[in-house]
């Protein structure tokens, strides 16, 4: 039986609380957050929940928090990862999150490159600390090994997502509206050829046709930890990929690159008839925040949608048998108006949440036998088919359409 602290209950966190809460392994759930009202408000339609009020700022107060807990599940900011990592350690638990961890003045592929190479203390105290799991990274990750290992090596991996939600209320972005602009400013990071490459937001842009989607859509490079995590692995895990890309397109990211364009997105100070101010600042305070309540969002159902549509695609490209071999997945996850109906949670929430929930559950039920630092690239066979069983329970599957030339 394992005691799992959740810290950060918003909507990831409190997925994984809900889903966790229905599991016979599990004997208790701590839901932790800055905003206590937020955790009891969680906990009060749990089971074998408590809550506490936590400050992610000081790793005592973490420790504190985490007394007996077996698994720390970080549903914080990135900026957290470290403190949350470091009170696992400190606890003996083992760690999970959401997302990539920047060690302070190193990037993140050098940061990446210390948690999974040099940093030994999670294994060396038996521990697993499962990094960068959800939907994406998370299971593009697993979509991606399990594409590898049917070939003898890999040339090549894209993941496209395209996201066509768009209501009639104005709703920029379905997360975050903070961090998703943010992300879309940054420098996307490419392997290519082998070697880390950045490039400018927005940059390379590519028509592409998706199956299911009635028309060609505009797809760009964004800024995400699979091409970094992925690139420093792709000798261990990966048969030797030279090129790994992630691509964004849909309306939101149209919206983003138009504002980045008028310099809406940077952060440095600008002065206008002597009043100083930060344009990044002035969009996130008249950006509409992504809806978090039910009734939120079944009012935005009501109203209307223009556009429900959308494709996560991973592409993986490489030689078997001397020939050359595509494999091309798409994932199947239920989308707005379905998502709602089923949980009460919005899309975006709905399947980055419960992909979230199934790593979870694995941690629980020891289905990993890995100890250490380790990305979801990393599971082995038996634990990537766990993955994909479970996650097809939740209405998240795979079609694969594998493409090889059989004779000359």
């Amino acid at each position: 039986m394992k005691r799992v602290l959740i810290i950060g209950v918003g909507a990831q966190g409190g997925t994984i609380a809900k889903r966790l809460d229905e599991e016979k392994n599990v004997s208790e759930i701590i839901c932790a957050d800055y905003d206590l009202k937020a955790a009891e408000t969680l906990g009060n339609t749990l089971k074998k929940a408590k809550s506490i009020q936590v400050d992610a700022g000081d790793v005592q107060n973490i420790v504190k928090a985490a007394d007996g807990a077996d698994i720390i599940v970080n549903g914080l900011p990135t900026d957290y990862n470290p403190n949350v990592m470091e009170a696992a350690l400190l606890s003996n638990a083992c760690y999970m999150d959401l997302c990539a961890t920047y060690i302070e003045g190193q990037s993140l592929v050098d940061s990446c490159k210390h948690l999974f190479f040099k940093d030994k203390r999670f294994k060396e105290k038996g521990l697993l600390a499962l990094t960068n799991t959800g939907s994406a990274p998370g299971m593009a990750n697993v979509l991606a090994r399990e594409s590898v290992e049917q070939m003898d090596s890999c040339d090549r991996i894209e993941m496209n997502v395209y996201e066509g939600i768009w209501s009639k209320k104005f709703i920029p972005f379905w997360w975050s509206p903070e961090v998703a602009f943010e992300d879309m400013a940054k420098n996307p990071t490419r392997f290519e050829n082998g070697k880390f490459v950045h490039t400018a937001p927005f940059d390379n842009p590519i028509i592409m046709k998706f199956r299911g989607i009635d028309k060609e859509i505009r797809m760009v490079d964004h800024s995400h930890e699979e091409p970094v995590t992925m690139g420093v692995h792709a000798d261990k895990y990966l048969k030797g990929v030279k090129t790994i890309i992630f691509r964004y397109g849909g309306p939101h990211v149209e919206i983003a690159e138009a504002l980045y364009k008028m310099g809406f997105l940077t952060m440095k100070e600008k002065e206008y008839e002597g009043m100083k101010y930060i344009p990044f600042d002035l969009v996130i305070a008249n950006a509409p925040p992504a809806p978090k309540y039910p009734e939120e969002i079944q009012a935005i159902i009501d109203e209307g949608l223009i556009l429900e549509e959308g494709a996560y695609q991973v592409k993986v490209e490489g030689q078997k048998d001397g020939k050359p071999i595509c494999i091309v997945n798409y994932v199947n996850a239920p989308a707005l108006i379905e998502s709602f109906k089923k949980s009460g949670l919005s899309h975006e929430s709905y399947f980055t949440g419960q992909c979230a929930y199934v790593f979870a559950k694995m941690m629980v039920e020891d289905v990993i036998k890995q100890k250490g630092t380790i990305a979801p690239e990393a599971l082995g066979a038996e634990e990537r088919k766990y993955f994909f069983k479970e996650s097809a329970k939740l209405d998240i599957t795979v079609d694969q359409i594998i493409e090889q030339r059989i004779c000359e």
